[in-house]
């Protein structure tokens, strides 16, 4: 691969796509019943913006993530390994919606679903 092969981040449409990924996957997780309950009290345009940010730090964009580790902000929320897997099924259902292509579907959702299980206490 060249040094001037461009990051999943370009690949995928940058922080624009970044942001409309975040938003749709949202949009599916608030309709859950099982999810919902969890992010009531949560400040969603704060949560959504952090999101964006780590989600582009993870696919090897410019921004840096500037947030808690994700194990420190979720720690003593009981949040099972069951849950996090219905939450990663909502992130691959929005990747695969969004992105075409199979490769790069793949290699998003593994960057991104291995900040996810850091989460769960179980």
């Amino acid at each position: 691969m060249s040094t001037n092969a461009p990051s999943l981040y370009e690949r995928v449409g940058g922080e624009v796509a970044l942001a409309l990924l975040v938003d749709r996957f949202y949009g599916r997780v608030l309709k859950d019943p099982e999810l919902e309950p969890h992010f009531r009290n949560v400040p969603m345009e704060k949560l959504l913006a952090m999101q964006v940010e780590l989600f582009a730090a993870a696919l090897g964009g410019p921004n840096r993530y500037s947030g808690r580790p994700l194990a420190e902000v979720h720690r003593g929320m009981g949040i099972s390994r069951p849950l996090i897997d219905r939450f990663l099924r909502h992130l691959l259902a929005t990747i695969e919606f969004l992105h075409p292509n199979a490769e790069e579907v793949r290699e998003i959702y593994d960057r991104l679903g291995s900040h996810a299980q850091a989460i769960a206490e179980d």
